[in-house]
């Protein structure tokens, strides 16, 4: 049986050595993501021979993620399956892109079956057209951020360190305040608190806009590959207008350009976080399903 067990900092250096082989845009797939929520989806990570294994839930809910690593991939999906089997529960593995659809098909042929939804689905965007905003497609974002400076003359855009992190908790705080009825915003404030507390070691890259000297948004994520780096975090108040808009072509501008593309992760079927993100004109909306095991 696989020796899965919570992820800590310091296994950031051998996971990140298994994610150089992923062969996917997977927002799932950097290690700061699955660091900082280990606790809220209640993941579990393994080091089998060169493969990194993730496994989220607890008892009847098992779900796995794809090996990701080098060598035997049909021998490491099929620890995936005896793991399961021995616990009782169906081999469940989630976020299977095409290419690892087909993967598991040519080695797997009738064994698996595939459930989608959108909500899972991640939108990855050009970094040069998010930076730019050119085109009558991005004249409304263009609007808000025209107005967002002519109603605050004096913003500026820092890089977000060790030194301003607490004003960034601040104003998450604050944010959360508004929120405190809904759970799944109390799991994502435990998930920026552990960033936050170990922001440098897992490598995290991002940026905030101030006003007055009081920091109004902040943004921060981490590489995923030298083409594209994930946003995992964007905060700001939604009665600032343009708020949301110019923290994301700032940091884009100031802190992603060596990056083709940025994936801004799912919109998990809520429908305003949907129109916002559909607004912006995905480059790729990077479908994911989840494979169910049926021998």
């Amino acid at each position: 049986m696989l020796d899965f067990r919570k992820p800590v900092v310091d296994d950031k250096q051998w996971v990140d050595e298994c994610l150089k082989y992923v062969n996917s845009f997977n927002c799932e797939y950097t290690f700061g993501n699955i660091f900082v929520w280990s606790t809220a989806y209640r993941t579990k990570i393994c080091r089998y021979k060169d493969f990194l294994m993730c496994r989220w839930g607890k008892d009847s809910e098992f779900m796995y993620s794809l090996p990701i690593g080098k060598g035997d991939f049909k021998d490491a999906v099929n620890q995936i399956i005896l793991d399961a089997e021995s616990n009782g529960v169906t081999p469940v593995i989630y976020g299977v892109t095409s290419n690892y659809k087909k993967l598991l098909d040519e080695h797997f042929d009738g064994k698996f079956n595939y459930k989608f939804d959108e909500g899972y689905n991640d939108y990855i965007y050009s970094t040069e057209k998010m930076a730019n905003l050119s085109g009558k497609k991005y004249h409304s974002k263009r609007n808000h951020i025209t107005n967002f400076k002519k109603n605050n003359p004096d913003w500026t855009f820092e890089i977000l360190n060790e030194n301003n992190i607490p004003e960034c908790i601040d104003l998450h705080t604050k944010w959360i305040n508004n929120h405190a009825d809904d759970e799944d915003y109390s799991f994502e404030f435990e998930a920026v608190l552990t960033a936050f507390e170990h922001y440098d070691k897992l490598g995290f890259t991002g940026g905030l806009i101030r006003v007055q000297g009081e920091v109004i948004a902040f943004t921060f994520g981490e590489r995923h590959s030298d083409e594209l780096f994930v946003t995992h975090f964007e905060k700001a108040p939604a009665d600032v207008q343009g708020a949301y808009t110019i923290i994301n072509q700032e940091f884009t501008k100031n802190c992603l350009m060596d990056f083709e593309f940025v994936n801004r992760e799912e919109d998990l079927g809520l429908e305003g976080l949907r129109k916002a993100k559909q607004s912006y004109n995905p480059e790729i909306f990077l479908e994911k399903c989840v494979a169910v095991y049926v021998g």
